[in-house]
């Protein structure tokens, strides 16, 4: 999830940013989550674990972490930073700055460190300024409430047109796919909505990635 540089021209396309639901049987879910993987770019998945002993955590962590990388792809711990090195995992998703700073040294320099769960313009600079490799944009609160769409396409916006570090935007439609691609996300993040029916999953990724490609410039 490398920086791009700052008014890029041409812009290089998004890719796909995958939530999974609360992982409690990685058997069950390591097929549905290859199916997913095969059918669009994908850059990253945040494997969301559910509630259990730390080992069982890990385990989870180290069945999945093969199913992305084998593939190319960034496999990201919910939170949990302190378990990335021994479950395999490529970094972690921390929630709000406090979350992020205490999780920064255990993750740099070798390992994945993006944030979310930024209320205001400030702390996403403050985030950026301390080494984020990803802020991340509208997603579900704990309650599950979010910003208006409108207020999450302007942050986007505000985003691409000033900071080089990458931005991932939450759909939490298809419907919301291209317009936070012409807002400017770098990638786009699909939410546990993907999974209600695993047997839809991967066509809905299909459609996702479709509507990726930046549309050709006018004359």
């Amino acid at each position: 999830m490398a920086s791009r540089p700052k008014q890029a021209d041409p812009r290089p396309a998004p890719r796909l940013y995958l939530l999974t639901p609360r992982v409690e049987d990685a058997s069950a879910f390591s097929a549905p989550l290859a199916a997913a993987l095969a059918a669009g770019d994908v850059a990253a998945v945040l494997l969301r674990l559910a509630e259990a002993d730390e080992r069982t955590l890990i385990n989870i962590a180290k069945t999945l972490a093969p199913v992305a990388q084998d593939k190319g792809v960034a496999l990201l711990l919910d939170g949990h930073a302190d378990l990335v090195a021994r479950a395999g995992a490529d970094g972690a998703h921390l929630t709000g700055m406090a979350e992020f700073g205490a999780a920064f040294d255990i993750l740099k320099p070798d390992r994945i460190a993006g944030v979310g769960g930024l209320t205001t313009r400030h702390d996403a600079m403050s985030a950026a300024e301390q080494g984020a490799d990803y802020v991340m944009f509208g997603e579900p609160d704990a309650e599950g409430v979010r910003p208006t769409f409108a207020a999450i396409e302007e942050r986007v916006a505000w985003w691409t047109e000033v900071f080089e570090a990458p931005c991932v935007a939450f759909a939490a439609s298809i419907e919301e796919v291209v317009p936070l691609v012409r807002a400017g996300a770098d990638f786009i993040a699909l939410g546990d909505w993907l999974w209600r029916d695993p047997r839809t999953a991967a066509a809905t990724i299909a459609d996702a990635a479709q509507r990726l490609p930046l549309p050709e410039p006018t004359a």
